[in-house]
C-alpha cells in the first residue's frame, strides 16, 4: 500500500491550505493509499507529522505557496512540490503520477 504524507500552506493560511489538504486526502484514499496531511495555517500547525509517518512514508506532497516550518525533515524522501490551486484542481492526476512513479519504483 502506497503511503503519503503532505504538507499544505497557503500565503492567508485559510481556504486554500484546508481545500488542498482535502484534495490530496479525498484522492489519495479514492486509491486506497495511506495518508496523513499536515496543514500549516493561520491557525498554526494542525495534524502534524510525526518521524514515524515521515520515515514510513513513500512520497511526500508539499501543496505549498509560501515557505513552511519544518521541510528539513523531509531530506532524502521523494518530494512533489505544487501550489495549492493547482493541488486543488488537479489531485486525481497527481495520484496518477504518483502511482506510475511506485509502479516503476517496484519493477
Amino acid at each position: 500500500m502506497v503511503s503519503i504524507v503532505g504538507v499544505t500552506a497557503c500565503p492567508t493560511g485559510v481556504a486554500h491550505t484546508y481545500m488542498a489538504a482535502e484534495a490530496i486526502i479525498a484522492s489519495a484514499e479514492e486509491k486506497g493509499w495511506k495518508v496523513t496531511v499536515e496543514t500549516q495555517g493561520s491557525l498554526g500547525i494542525d495534524n502534524p507529522l510525526n518521524n514515524d509517518l515521515i520515515k514510513c512514508a513513500d512520497i511526500v506532497i508539499l501543496s505549498t505557496d509560501v515557505a513552511i516550518k519544518g521541510e528539513e525533515r523531509f531530506k532524502g524522501k521523494p518530494v512533489i512540490k505544487a501550489g495549492c490551486s493547482e493541488i486543488i484542481r488537479s489531485s486525481k492526476k497527481l495520484m496518477d503520477k504518483i502511482e506510475a512513479y511506485m509502479a516503476k519504483q517496484s519493477a
